[in-house]
């Protein structure tokens, strides 16, 4: 081999490493180490002498590492170097080595549990700051209703027009379409067991009580409550908010509770458009798919719809709203100093917003049912 000398001597070996030990050499100098590693395993002991290498350089460094830590594991080595420079450079080696392995463990968990208890954690911190969060709402609105100069009437009436005037066309447009389905769904099993007229009723109650409540709040979470994050994202990182604070604004009066007031207006409002709008869905379909003519329909409604059914749906607007709109603004000042984590708690605000509105709807069906209402 052209840059080792072997000695051996019963279970040691000693090794001359020798020549330039560079870049143009790599080619070669790979080859040797490859024929060298075939014949290390056979001792317990092995030397490194240094000394005759005259030119060593990163690359070359490099190679000679790849033989200490093939050694490593299971050999006893010892290194002569030529001089300090020489120990240094191999000694950096083997730290960049180390804190490449530490950083891939890092960012891999070793197995399941691991990240199991990296994302319970990491939930756990959400949920508590999320409560401060909301705790910290709730002490500004009771400021608020102390102070009612504080109130920024002209933002929640704008804040009304975006969230709910503009929301409205998608929402009434959705809740149609469901009202559709859901009587041309009733209509084929109805139909066989004679039972038309009572279409009315599954109509109208499901509509009002659940559906749309629930699809109004979705349609809302996915506009504006992704919109909440994104404006509040890109004012953090543009810095206005640090601006804000500087100035003495409290943020919590200034871009939380307008938006959540506003949102808990517009909500029963949409709420109420799209039950009479989802009930006349069920009313075309009626018709056409069952005979059912309006004034029937109508008079039915009449009889089977209570008051109770309607007010139901539309307490569940302010309840929605005020999550909704938590988590928008919530996940809005969690936005780093980057554009690409707006997208990412954008995305956050419009999951963690549909799945409360889910569980709460939830929670409402069993409470009101364990009630008898």
């Amino acid at each position: 081999m052209e840059y080792f000398t072997i000695n051996e001597n019963k279970n040691r070996l000693n090794i001359v490493c020798k020549g330039d030990w560079n870049k143009l050499n790599s080619n070669l100098i790979e080859k040797d180490i490859f024929l060298l590693k075939k014949r290390l395993n056979k001792y317990n002991f092995i030397s490194f002498d240094l000394k005759d290498i005259n030119n060593f350089d990163t690359i070359g460094i490099v190679l000679f590492y790849e033989i200490v830590r093939y050694c490593d594991n299971h050999i006893e080595l010892k290194i002569e170097y030529k001089n300090n420079l020489q120990k240094e450079l191999v000694l950096q080696a083997k730290k960049a080595t180390e804190n490449k392995k530490t950083i891939k463990t890092t960012k891999y968990p070793k197995n399941l549990l691991e990240e199991s208890g990296k994302y319970t954690i990491d939930f756990l911190k959400d949920f508590w700051f999320f409560l401060l969060f909301v705790g910290k709402s709730s002490t500004s609105f009771v400021d608020y209703l102390l102070h009612p100069s504080k109130i920024r009437w002209t933002y929640i009436i704008k804040s009304i027009e975006n969230a709910g005037v503009r929301a409205l066309p998608i929402v009434l447009l959705t809740s149609f379409l469901v009202g559709v389905v859901v009587a041309y769904q009733s209509a084929v099993q109805l139909q066989k067991f004679g039972a038309n007229i009572f279409i009315v009723d599954m109509i109208s109650i499901s509509i009002t009580r659940e559906l749309s409540p629930l699809i109004t709040a979705i349609v809302v979470a996915g506009r504006s409550g992704s919109s909440y994050t994104a404006q509040i994202g890109a004012m953090k990182i543009t810095r206005e908010l640090d601006a804000m604070k500087t100035m003495g604004f409290n943020l919590f009066e200034f871009l939380v509770l307008p938006r959540i007031i506003a949102l808990m207006i517009a909500m029963p409002l949409m709420i109420f458009f799209a039950d009479m709008v989802g009930i006349f869905g069920g009313m075309v379909v009626s018709k056409f798919q069952m005979d059912i003519s309006y004034v029937e329909f109508i008079k039915r409604l009449h009889i089977v719809l209570q008051t109770k059914q309607l007010w139901i749906g539309l307490i569940k607007g302010p309840v929605f709203a005020i999550l909704i709109a938590s988590v928008g603004c919530f996940r809005g000042f969690q936005v780093s100093n980057n554009t690409e984590s707006i997208g990412k708690y954008t995305t956050m605000s419009v999951v963690n917003s549909i799945f409360l509105v889910i569980a709460c709807d939830a929670l409402f069906s069993v409470i009101l049912t364990k009630l008898g209402v």
